[in-house]
């Protein structure tokens, strides 16, 4: 039994709900003989990846979909062996190198090259070169992404790359100037309220209009959310009537716990506490800068207003800071104690006004 986010997923670029000049521009680019490199960026739950299948299907038909999954082992020059899992069908090949971490470069330079230099064996294929798809693009390294504009170059005739990020700014010039750039956007209000009405009419029930705007709400452009969370509450309320409480992920109930703690109390013990607080998210795989942008939006709405700009231009300033750097711990803990200062500053200077 597989969940509704995949059950409904549209399988053409006809069935897409929203985006259609987006879909149309597709269509045309699978239609034309000359396939480019692209680039689908946005932001998370925009449906980048469900785009992605619909184009593969364009370009080769249902065959695409037969997917098995298959497991590589890379060596480092160090020895060291990386395993990587890869999702393939005769047409395409999608891995995600970032889980590499530091040796991406590896996975991008022996994958790459391997496939580049097979031919395409089906004959009854629509076209003559393999897709590879590469999710997590503006997580790769310098090296890793230099790597992949040499491949880019070379290897144009029998290959080409989809890249899936939700953000250009971290990927170097030459890689963005040699794929069409397609922006998925978050769907608006009214085209998610319209995704869930379908979905609820493909698992034959009427989704009343007040809990689909609830579920809008609180997805924040995110589809993938806002479906999961449409299943959830219909297996809580199966009429979907009445107070409906849409429950907060564990994770993020603990983010506001965090933020409360730096709100509540500004000291090196405090610190150190949160600190405690920040492993506990990292080792159950909560991206670091997700705790950030979500600890920092519940700090902000519990302090005074003059302090909130300058609360999240140094979250900003630290989210920078981080992704740049390794040890995602110090920034995270950094930000807390430039927080920690500004609050006890701005409670000394109201305080010290009562005398005047």
């Amino acid at each position: 039994m597989s969940l509704w986010v995949d059950k409904y997923r549209p399988r053409s670029l006809d069935e897409l709900n929203y985006h259609r000049g987006l879909s149309e521009r597709l269509k045309s680019l699978a239609a034309s003989g000359d396939f480019p490199h692209i680039l689908f960026y946005g932001p998370s739950g925009a449906g980048k990846k469900t785009r992605i299948s619909c184009t593969l299907r364009e370009l080769f038909g249902p065959g695409v979909e037969k997917l098995k999954i298959d497991q590589r082992v890379f060596l480092t020059p160090s020895k060291r062996k990386i395993e990587i899992n890869l999702v393939q069908s005769n047409f395409h090949i999608e891995i995600t190198p970032s889980e590499a971490g530091n040796y991406d470069r590896v996975v991008i330079q022996e994958l790459l090259k391997e496939i580049a230099q097979t031919q395409q064996v089906d004959l009854g294929a629509k076209q003559r070169f393999k897709v590879v798809i590469i999710n997590e693009a503006d997580s790769l390294s310098r090296d890793a992404q230099a790597a992949l504009r040499r491949t880019m170059e070379k290897y144009m005739s029998n290959m080409r790359i989809i890249l899936c990020a939700n953000s250009t700014s971290r990927l170097i010039a030459p890689i963005k100037s040699r794929c069409l750039l397609m922006r998925v956007a978050a769907p608006s209000d009214e085209e998610m309220s319209s995704v869930l009405q379908s979905v609820a009419r493909k698992a034959k029930f009427t989704l009343p209009t007040d809990a689909g705007n609830k579920i809008v709400d609180d997805s924040g452009g995110n589809m993938r959310k806002a479906i999961l969370v449409l299943e959830a509450l219909k297996m809580q309320s199966p009429d979907l009537t009445g107070p409906l409480s849409i429950a907060k992920p564990d994770w993020e109930v603990y983010c506001y716990k965090v933020a409360d703690l730096i709100v509540s109390e500004q000291s090196p013990a405090r610190v150190m506490e949160v600190r405690a607080k920040f492993y506990e998210l990292l080792s159950h795989c909560i991206p670091p800068t997700v705790i950030l942008k979500t600890v920092a939006e519940r700090v902000v709405d519990k302090v005074d207003e003059a302090l909130k700009a300058d609360i999240m231009h140094w979250a900003a300033f630290y989210e920078v800071r981080m992704r740049m750097g390794n040890k995602k711990i110090y920034h995270l803990e950094a930000w807390v104690v430039k927080v920690m200062s500004l609050s006890k500053h701005f409670f000394y200077n109201i305080d010290m006004s009562d005398f005047d």
